[in-house]
């Protein structure tokens, strides 16, 4: 009998920790990068909840209106932080863009644009 219990308490213990290994693993959250015009984008995502901050999307085309869903790491109280920069496609446009973009809730979108100046070289 003493030996049943033992086995039950080492049981009980190893499904606490592969429950608990199973809840760090699960800290992504999912989001929606979507551009935001007509033209197609040249983007860059960045998980700023990562350290180092981790590429999500590097010079990932999208298409005019078009959407591409990620995972992102959440931080302690549950949220995504993302940075991005984009760029127009065309390059005879030559317009960007860029964000930060924290306090990110589970399926929460995040719109991308070309619309500025970009910075010199």
């Amino acid at each position: 009998m003493n030996r049943l219990h033992g086995f039950c308490v080492a049981a009980a213990g190893a499904l606490l920790c592969l429950n608990g290994a199973a809840a760090r693993a699960s800290d992504k959250i999912s989001i929606t990068i979507t551009n935001d015009g007509t033209d197609d984008v040249i983007v860059t995502v960045r998980d700023m909840n990562t350290t180092p901050h981790s590429k999500l999307l590097s010079r990932a085309r999208i298409s005019g209106f078009a959407s591409i869903p990620l995972f992102v790491t959440a931080d302690a109280s549950g949220k995504g932080h993302v940075a991005w920069s984009a760029s127009t496609a065309d390059p005879a446009i030559h317009k960007c863009g860029r964000k930060d973009k924290r306090g990110l809730d589970n399926f929460a979108s995040v719109h991308v644009y070309a619309k500025s100046e970009c910075p010199a070289p």
